[in-house]
Order: C-alpha cells, then sequence, then structure tokens
C-alpha cells in the first residue's frame, strides 16, 4: 500500500490563487513592472503589518541585510557578530558591505545566538550585532539590547524567517535599528519569485536605502553615492499585496500546528526544541534526532519511505563554509552539534491535524 504524500511545504497559491492571478493582470495591464504604485502601496501595508514607521522594498533578503548595513556606513575595517547558525547569506551579507563577520555560538535551547558568547566577541571594532529570529523563533532580545547599549552598537535583525513573530510582545525588526526580511517562495510570507524588504523607524536609514537599492540616485541620471540595482519588482509587490491580508491567519495556523507537533510529539524519542517566546511563528518545526552519524540520516529515510517529506536546516555551520575561510571564523560547538540533528518536519498552513498525527506516529516508531 502507496503512503499517503506529506509534502514539506506548499508555496503555490491556494486559497489565495484568485487574488493573486488578479494582482498580476493588474500590474501586467498597468504596463508599469519596476518602483511603481504597486511597490509603494507593498511598502506602506508591510510597514503597517510589521508595527514599522517606513518599508523599503529591495531585491531580497540577503540586500536586504546588506543594505542596513551600508545605510549605516558599516563597512572594511568594522565587525558584525552574527550566529553561526543560520542560512550563510547572513553573513555573506556582511561581506557584501565589506566588513568581517564575527560568529558567536547558540543558546542550546532558543538556538539563535547566545548574548554570553556575544558579549565574549565585543571588540573595539564591532560594529553591529546582527541576531537571527530562527525558525520563526526571537533571539533573546533583551540580553542582546543590553550588551548593545553597554558598548554603543547596533542591533540589526534579520527577520527573513519571521514575518509577524514577536519577542516579548514587541514586533522583530522594530527592537533593533532596522530589520531585514525575505519574501522567498517558502516563507511565511513568499512572492513568487524573490523579493525583501527593509524595516525601520528611522527615516533617514529608510531615504538612503531607497538610494542605495536603485544605484544611489536622488532622481533619475543622478547618482549621490554608490548604491547597487536591488529593487522589488511591481509583479511580486503585487503578489504579496495580494497574499499580506492572508498572513495573520496562516500565522495562526502555523502556531496551532507548533502546538500539535508538540502534544503529539511529547513522548516520541526526539528532542522537540522548546517554545521560548509565545510570538513563535514556526516558519520551520525542527526536531532534533540522536548524535551518532547516521540517526538523522536514518530517521530521515524512515520518514521519506512512508511518504513524509523533511529537510535538514542547516547541515554546515556558517564558520565552517569555505566561503567564510578567509574571515578567520571562530569554532562554534553548539552550532555544529546543532547541524549534526536538526531535521525540519513539514509545517505549513495546508498541513492537516491528521497530517501532524501521522507525521508522529512514524516518529514513534522505531522499525
Amino acid at each position: 500500500m502507496t503512503p499517503t504524500r506529506i509534502p514539506f511545504s506548499r508555496p503555490a497559491p491556494h486559497e489565495d490563487a484568485v487574488a493573486v492571478r488578479a494582482a498580476i493582470d493588474r500590474v501586467i495591464s498597468s504596463g508599469r513592472f519596476v518602483l511603481g504604485p504597486e511597490v509603494s502601496a507593498f511598502e506602506a501595508e508591510f510597514a503597517a503589518a510589521c508595527g514599522s514607521a517606513h518599508a523599503v522594498g529591495v531585491g531580497n533578503g540577503t540586500d536586504a541585510l546588506a543594505l542596513i548595513l551600508k545605510g549605516l556606513g558599516i563597512g572594511p575595517g568594522d565587525e558584525v557578530i552574527t550566529t553561526a547558525l543560520s542560512a550563510a547569506y547572513t553573513a555573506l551579507a556582511v561581506l557584501m558591505a565589506g566588513a568581517r563577520p564575527v560568529f558567536a555560538d547558540i543558546d542550546p535551547d532558543r538556538l539563535t545566538i547566545d548574548p554570553a558568547a556575544v558579549a565574549a566577541a565585543m571588540t573595539s571594532r564591532t560594529r553591529a550585532i546582527l541576531p537571527v529570529h530562527l525558525y520563526g523563533q526571537a533571539a533573546d532580545m533583551v540580553s542582546l539590547e543590553a550588551i548593545a547599549s553597554r558598548h554603543g552598537v547596533a542591533i540589526i535583525e534579520d527577520c527573513c524567517q519571521a514575518h509577524l513573530a514577536t519577542a516579548g510582545g514587541r514586533p522583530v525588526g522594530t527592537i533593533g535599528v532596522a530589520g531585514a526580511f525575505s519574501f522567498y517562495p517558502t516563507k511565511n510570507l513568499g512572492a513568487l519569485g524573490d523579493g525583501g524588504a527593509v524595516i525601520t523607524n528611522d527615516r533617514g536609514l529608510a531615504d538612503r536605502i531607497r538610494r542605495l537599492r536603485n544605484g544611489g540616485q536622488t532622481d533619475r541620471y543622478h547618482h549621490q553615492e554608490p548604491g547597487i540595482n536591488s529593487r522589488l519588482d511591481e509583479i511580486q509587490a503585487a503578489i504579496l499585496r495580494a497574499r499580506l491580508p492572508f498572513l495573520a491567519g496562516w500565522t495562526a495556523r502555523r502556531r496551532a500546528l507548533g502546538a500539535a507537533y508538540r502534544a503529539a510529539l511529547a513522548t516520541a524519542p526526539v528532542i522537540v526544541p522548546p517554545e521560548c517566546d509565545p510570538g513563535h511563528v514556526y516558519h520551520l518545526f525542527v526536531v532534533q534526532a540522536g548524535d551518532a552519524p547516521n540517526d538523522r540520516t536514518a530517521l530521515q529515510q524512515r520518514l521519506a519511505s512512508r511518504g513524509i517529506e523533511t529537510l535538514v536546516h542547516y547541515p554546515i555551520p556558517i564558520p565552517e563554509q569555505p566561503a567564510l575561510a578567509g574571515t578567520d571564523p571562530a569554532l562554534c560547538p553548539r552550532a555544529a552539534a546543532a547541524c549534526r540533528t536538526l531535521l525540519s518536519l513539514p509545517l505549513h498552513p495546508g498541513l492537516s491535524e491528521t497530517d501532524v498525527a501521522v507525521v508522529a506516529a512514524a516518529l514513534a516508531r522505531q522499525d
């Protein structure tokens, strides 16, 4: 008997399909495709949804981070402390700005950057702390704010996995000087291609990032400073506008599914990292398999044999990536251990409680 397939994600439009199609048709009919009214409208709507004064649409989440750094004047000779556990793009954005990423290990429960490790990594060259709100759960922002205040450095939030998440009741992206978001198709708010945004309450920073994303232009053909070409296009902005009204409902659904997983896996032979903040938005639901070399592989294969699709985020700690070798990266053993053991289970708004029960039952079986 062929098992029922449970896909890892479902990025294609479903209940939002009519709205998305109408948005695409609207842009095609308009003949405006770059930096037009859809981008301006989405920026206003997304800023409001995030509780921020300003939003700037850009090409992707990596560019959002790099543009914040450049907008703050952070570059060659400067250091930015960030996490060892995330997609490598967080650190690559620091390199794009010309600064050096300095890696701090993770809190073993929260799996985000450990404030104690951040404090130990501070030097006279540190200009910013760049926490990642990983898997949908916010970093320990209260502790990081205390460190940043003590040393007079900025906090830049990587919110690429944390749309509408909160930290102690405060919207992520509004706690530091700015927040970066990705709209890659599998994100909680996804485009049908690449896209990103910066949010900030600093009008001057927002204005500078708007220039920098468009070649540093103040107006057409007048380049005040060196910038890049990183513009959220009109079709993706219109798609995001169509999907944004669904985001609160999708977020509530993700939280409900996260709670269902936690209840169903209470006695399963895996470790479920704790929910450290009720503002968690469950971009991913991860569990820790055993630490033996083949434990995660065997678990993933067993689930696949039952039609359950899983993924590994992320198999290699960022400091161990060859692309970062020139930064003299510090070893981060807790992040390395997490990279060996974490497995991401299916979680998306189209998942049912029955699907969660099937996954949990498969995890509980030892054959």
